[in-house]
């Protein structure tokens, strides 16, 4: 049985649909103090990701040696380079979308495996969303109905619920969309014998 490294209802919903047997262990780590260190030093969103992924890994790691543990992590960076936080106010989610709306943006999804407080695996994948010209009114009445449950998102939508109304197209894999590249895990998971072949 492995360990998720992360408190994401997502994340639980597709091990969970998968059929992978897992536990959750909450990393218990300044996510938000390492994001502004991080982006302090220039980092772009795939490195983000990627870095915030291994912390949680790693940090879960230490504390149960021999077990294989996965950390995930997601960073939205818009067309201009600019990477989103999870929205801490309604006004803030509307902001934000508004910053959205319109053009196609990035959501970066990543996916860390460790062992004994090392990271032995790790895959990075990225999505284009192409979010629509939404309406003001269409924008207040989502929210109507959204907020507060996406204020854990980072890029204020559930893809799997009413947030798929705020895109024209989506290239890339769902699972990134959802915050993790599922299929490559997967098949890491087989090749170590975490789950059978």
């Amino acid at each position: 049985m492995i360990v998720l490294a992360s408190g994401s209802a997502s994340r639980r919903a597709m091990l969970e649909a998968a059929g992978v047997p897992f536990e959750v262990v909450r990393p218990q780590v300044d996510e938000d103090a390492a994001k502004e260190a991080l982006k302090a030093e220039g980092i772009e969103a795939r490195g983000l990701a990627d870095a915030l992924a291994e912390l949680k890994a790693v940090a879960v790691s230490r504390r149960m040696p021999g077990r294989t543990v996965v950390g995930s992590d997601s960073v939205m960076a818009l067309a201009d380079g600019a990477m989103l936080d999870k929205p801490d106010s309604r006004e803030r989610a509307a902001a934000q979308l508004r910053m959205m709306r319109g053009g196609t943006h990035r959501l970066v999804s990543a996916v860390v495996g460790a062992r004994d407080g090392v990271p032995v695996w790790r895959h990075v994948d990225t999505a284009k969303l192409h979010v629509r010209d939404f309406s003001d009114a269409f924008l207040d009445s989502y929210l109507d109905a959204e907020w507060p449950a996406i204020s854990g998102c980072v890029g204020c939508f559930r893809i799997e619920g009413p947030g798929v109304q705020l895109f024209s197209r989506l290239e890339g894999s769902q699972f990134t969309i959802l915050g993790m590249p599922l299929m490559p895990l997967l098949g890491w998971l087989r090749d170590v014998g975490d789950l059978p072949a």
